[in-house]
């Protein structure tokens, strides 16, 4: 696949799981665990596509998204938002900022890379993990 994804996500053991998955389904993974310099690391590494949690430190991930959806180089950057078990409040609110697909922790490792495959390629997830009829 050769995509590169930004992979935000402060818990040590869920980024080297995340990026097993995905390195070895051919994703070029590069991890990030700090909130307050994300926006740093997504202008440093122009991934394709990032996977950003909601809860992290120095910065709520949701905030990130905010911000990258208010900047034209990002304004269209697929993100895929990833949220603790049963805070429905937090994936409504990240679909509502323009995320284009959550899933909630935890999650099978098919079940990553198949929603982040449908992010990288322009199909957008609606609150029920179904594809949008609009897409």
């Amino acid at each position: 696949m050769g995509t590169r994804v930004l992979l935000v996500e402060d818990e040590a053991n869920i980024l080297e799981a995340i990026s097993f998955i995905l390195s070895r389904d051919g994703w070029e993974v590069h991890g990030h665990g700090n909130g307050a310099t994300a926006l740093d690391a997504v202008a440093r590494l122009t991934p394709d596509v990032v996977v950003l949690d909601v809860m992290l430190p120095g910065r709520s991930g949701l905030d990130i998204l905010r911000d990258l959806r208010n900047t034209s180089e990002t304004r269209n950057l697929p993100v895929l938002m990833l949220t603790a078990k049963g805070q429905a409040k937090d994936r409504d609110l990240a679909l509502s900022l323009g995320a284009n697909a959550y899933l909630t922790k935890p999650f099978s490792n098919a079940e990553m890379v198949e929603t982040l495959r449908d992010v990288a390629h322009g199909v957008s997830l609606n609150g029920a993990g179904l594809p949008d009829q609009g897409s």
